[in-house]
């Protein structure tokens, strides 16, 4: 991987070898708090993406007889080299995606727990003895890795996903192919460097960098591939899924959100607003499990709009590398426009803006809503920004139903002193992940992450992942 002191010169990782793109092109990556020019990076084609999927083939024949102790090993190896090169890692979560130190901190130790929790992982690839009807048979299952795994990742928790889905891969005997996204390829280019020299052996790992449009389908429609892991809009989610069904490729897909919170009468609002603004606020609420609609009942309705404004007034838009800085630039200009249309588009069906609405260079000042109708982009849509809406309820039941009125089904949150109320929400809320008395934002290595509907096909973590990344085979002995 060139680099140089002023912007960088990213290649592709395929072999165990930094290489140019076939046709030597390049694509910008811009630094998005103010579109300075990042890096130069190799554009791919779909022939890289194929000479990527054949060294991952190649390798995988080796490397699926590697012992879980090696594995085991290389992984932990990743996680010492990790904090070995924390600033480098931090530079380029500020600087590439335009991470708040804050965030940026909480995604590295996170990265860490990912990669650590992927190495417990390697000696639990196991299956099971299973009761005979045959007289003499001994049967048992195994578990064995299925082989090539392509993961596509997105821009906004680059390290997060990058480390949990190719750790977890590697962990059960599989080999990857991964496509960062566009906005953030040199974040899993350092991740490769830190893979390669940890000790993982060639062609285990490989990263082709480009356009997710144009390369893609050459990823997640080879012949070759036996696994497709992938972050991002539903929209491209669907594509993939179609792909993937055409070629009986199995595959988990983590999409869009539109995250409920609700906030009965009897919450303790001290708690509450705090973790309410962290829930949209965070990395300038480019979190597909950031809450972006809020039900509140009656009682508290008018404090808690009061006290959620007074906070959202205050969050830090400072200096990134200011350990009080909160809200991050949005990454790009079709997205600061898809963020600017869903506000318009509200306050001139009817909607109030409480406070912020307005911009700060590439930064979206936190924005809370009233008054937004169905009829408006934003009451159904992902607006992905600092942008919420908050609803008055007259019961738990209407905010359930609200809660519920949604083709997403990611996140979602209660607060309530209630613990048959909350009960009530967790078992009947349409969302593959619930918090009670707690933010949409919550991630872990080891739970099942992902959502319903729109919002995605299976499930991520490292059970979940060992189960989706193997397959059993089914042995009998006649004794």
């Amino acid at each position: 991987m060139k680099t140089n002191t002023a912007v960088k010169t990213l290649q592709h990782f395929i072999g165990g070898e930094w290489i140019d793109a076939e046709t030597k092109a390049t694509f910008e990556v811009l630094n998005p708090l103010d579109d300075s020019l990042y890096a130069h990076a190799a554009k791919g084609t779909g022939g890289d993406m194929r000479k990527a999927v054949a060294a991952a083939k190649s390798a995988f024949s080796g490397y699926r007889e590697t012992l879980p102790k090696d594995r085991e090993r290389w992984l932990l190896r990743v996680a010492e080299i990790m904090e070995a090169r924390k600033a480098e890692l931090l530079d380029c979560l500020i600087d590439e995606i335009g991470s708040p130190i804050q965030k940026a901190m909480f995604e590295f130790e996170k990265g860490l727990t990912m990669v650590r929790a992927a190495a417990g992982l390697c000696r639990n690839v196991r299956g099971e003895t299973i009761p005979s009807d045959a007289p003499g048979k001994f049967s048992m299952s195994i578990r064995e890795p299925l082989g090539v795994v392509a993961v596509i990742t997105p821009f906004n928790v680059p390290l997060i996903k990058t480390t949990r889905l190719v750790a977890n891969a590697l962990a059960v005997g599989n080999t990857v192919v991964h496509l960062p996204s566009e906005m953030a390829p040199h974040l899993s280019l350092l991740f490769a460097s830190i893979v390669a020299e940890a000790g993982f052996p060639e062609g285990t790992y490989n990263v082709v960098t480009g356009y997710g449009h144009e390369i893609g389908d050459a990823l997640t429609g080879h012949k070759d591939v036996d696994f497709v892991t992938f972050t991002g809009s539903s929209v491209i989610g669907q594509h993939i899924n179609e792909i993937c069904a055409r070629n009986k490729t199995r595959n988990t897909l983590e999409l869009g959100g539109k995250s409920p919170t609700l906030v009965m009468a009897d919450a303790d609002l001290d708690k509450a607003v705090p973790l309410a603004a962290r829930s949209i606020f965070m990395f300038g609420g480019q979190a597909c499990i950031g809450s972006s609609r809020f039900y509140v009942e009656r009682p508290v309705y008018d404090e808690f709009v009061k006290r959620f404004a007074m906070i959202a007034s205050k969050v830090g838009m400072g200096d990134l590398r200011d350990p009080n800085t909160v809200i991050a630039p949005i990454i790009s200009q079709r997205q600061r426009q898809r963020v600017k249309d869903h506000i318009a588009d509200a306050v001139a069906k009817g909607a109030t803006i409480v406070t912020g609405g307005e911009w700060e260079g590439n930064r979206c000042q936190p924005t809370l809503m009233t008054g937004v109708t169905e009829e408006m982009t934003v009451c159904k849509s992902e607006t992905f920004g600092p942008v919420t809406s908050i609803y008055p309820i007259d019961s738990y039941e209407e905010g359930l139903e609200k809660a519920n009125d949604t083709d997403y089904g990611l996140s979602s949150a209660i607060f309530t002193k209630n613990i048959d109320r909350a009960f009530h929400f967790a078992r009947n809320i349409g969302a593959g992940m619930c918090h009670i008395n707690g933010p949409t934002i919550h991630d872990e290595a080891h739970v099942p992450f992902g959502g319903n509907g729109e919002s995605g096909v299976g499930r991520e973590g490292t059970d979940a992942d060992m189960e989706a990344m193997t397959e059993l085979k089914w042995v009998t002995i006649q004794l």
